[in-house]
């Protein structure tokens, strides 16, 4: 990696630990009774809490060991990430409200991480190797948290998103948001590998 290389991911590294370190926060603001552990594993229901943890364990290794990660790798860690913010500001984001530790978390998570995620990837990453297969490859994350997500619901009775909870919009309901966020990413991991082709 070059030196400004490893500066960019050491400042992703950062930002991404400090936004899941104020989200943690909010999280035991909200919840003062629960101790540590419980607080970490209430947050470890979320896709955006996971995926965010994703790139800040990746990005520290590189800013650490001065070795860029493979493309398939990276291009998956990019690709989630994006996905987070897409479908956060689309389907989840709530009205602004105020400006505490929750808000600057939801900014954090949702926005500058992805932002900053997505730019590294166009300007620094490699993308040899990157073929349509490599975007179907790419599906695995996403589906095994999905699967996470309806186990941890059935055992707990919560369930983090509407997309993953059949309480509200039925086993039917859970099926078609799921084929529609697969059909998401296989296009964005599409799109991503003809963009990796072009830049190369």
């Amino acid at each position: 990696m070059s030196q400004s290389a490893r500066v960019f991911a050491a400042v992703i590294a950062l930002l991404s630990f400090v936004a899941l370190g104020v989200q943690f926060a909010a999280t035991a603001q909200a919840h003062p009774d629960d101790s540590a552990f419980e607080t970490a594993w209430r947050l470890a229901r979320f896709f955006t809490i996971l995926t965010n943890l994703l790139v800040a364990v990746t990005f520290l290794r590189m800013a650490s060991s001065g070795r860029m990660a493979g493309p398939a790798w990276l291009g998956g860690v990019t690709l989630w990430i994006a996905i987070t913010g897409v479908v956060y500001h689309l389907l989840l984001a709530n009205p602004w409200d105020g400006f505490g530790l929750s808000e600057i978390a939801d900014f954090g998570l949702h926005t500058v991480t992805p932002i900053l995620v997505v730019l590294f990837w166009l300007v620094t990453a490699p993308k040899h190797g990157l073929r349509f297969t490599t975007a179907l490859g790419w599906l695995l994350w996403p589906l095994a948290y999905v699967a996470y997500a309806l186990l941890r619901g059935q055992l707990e009775g919560i369930y983090p998103y509407f997309f993953v909870d059949p309480t509200r919009i039925g086993w039917g309901g859970v099926l078609r948001w799921s084929g529609i966020l697969c059909a998401g990413f296989t296009a964005a991991g599409g799109l991503q590998v003809g963009i990796a082709r072009l830049l190369r």
